[in-house]
């Protein structure tokens, strides 16, 4: 998360709190499939 924060100017907190949300909204079982689902999309 560290990485994604950096590359989004976002503290890692704030990036995972974000994931959480967006894991919520994929169905993804959790926050690490969700960032990459989200990298495979080229949403990252």
């Amino acid at each position: 998360m560290a990485e994604i924060a950096s590359r989004a100017a976002l503290s890692p907190g704030t990036v995972r709190n974000y994931l959480s949300a967006a894991a919520a909204t994929l169905g993804a079982e959790n926050r690490h499939v969700a960032a990459r689902t989200a990298r495979e999309r080229g949403w990252l």
